[in-house]
């Protein structure tokens, strides 16, 4: 008897260990295709039009149609360069997963999109950090991101609304122009003016969130670190309040940079 149990128990064995393996081998495999640095979602879940909404959104948060058009190589950058900046800064703390960690945003002209100054400062000092200089360190950090991305967007927004007067002045030369061909192409401007607005708007309330999260730490925690702080706020500020383009409001929606 003890003979015939002996195989079957070590073929059992054996079944599991290839079962363990079998799995380790699936875990590791779904892992290197949902990250690759830590908090931070790799490219392959992304895919080229994944800003697109954001025409979309802003163009329907002021009562008009996007256009059907399909995006240009520039109009998609603009978009892709357009979120880091609308998203709320230090929006993605490290503990959170990769999966969800992307949501599409209101404009600034949707009624019930509040801005609150006080929430991005709240949130540096509230969370968990090792010492002081550790919040100023991240405030430091999101400032000089934004400064990072001012330029690259700009230089994109440049190109595409030349693009789009050289596009509005071609209009009246197109021979057989439909209206809906009309209504697009006029859409796609629309929405391409509203995207820089939407970004205008977005850097002077992180300015303004910026110096409210600044001026809690100096009083709470009092460094020379603040005066780094203070310095590149003052640039970016500097660069927002004289940006290279300037779109003009669509059908009178202004810009309005009070919260």
């Amino acid at each position: 008897m003890p003979e015939t149990y002996l195989p079957i128990r070590i073929r059992s064995r054996a079944c599991s260990f290839a079962s363990v393996l079998t799995l380790l081998a699936i875990s590791l495999a779904l892992a290197g295709c949902s990250g690759g640095d830590f908090g931070r979602t790799r490219q392959d879940f992304l895919n080229d039009d994944m800003h697109r909404w954001i025409g979309g959104e802003a163009t329907a948060s002021v009562g008009l149609h996007a256009s059907q058009f399909q995006l240009t190589d520039g109009e998609r950058q603009l978009r892709d360069l357009a979120y880091p900046l609308i998203e709320p800064p230090h929006s993605r703390p490290a503990w959170k997963s990769v999966f969800g960690d992307y949501a599409a945003l209101p404009s600034p002209w949707r009624q019930k999109a509040v801005f609150d100054r006080t929430a991005y400062g709240r949130m540096l000092i509230d969370e968990p950090h090792r010492s002081h200089a550790s919040r100023y360190s991240q405030l430091i950090d999101d400032v000089r991101d934004d400064i990072t991305r001012f330029e690259p967007f700009f230089a994109s927004a440049i190109r595409v609304l030349d693009l789009d007067r050289k596009r509005n002045a071609s209009l009246a030369h197109v021979s057989q122009l439909s209206p809906r061909e009309r209504a697009d192409a006029v859409a796609r401007m629309e929405e391409n003016t509203l995207i820089v607005q939407w970004v205008q708007q977005c850097l002077e309330r992180r300015i303004s969130s910026y110096r409210w999260a600044l001026e809690r730490l100096v009083i709470q925690a009092p460094d020379n670190m603040a005066a780094d702080a203070d310095r590149l706020i003052g640039e970016l500020a500097a660069q927002t309040a004289n940006p290279p383009v300037a779109a003009q409001p669509v059908i009178g929606r202004a810009l309005s940079t009070r919260g």
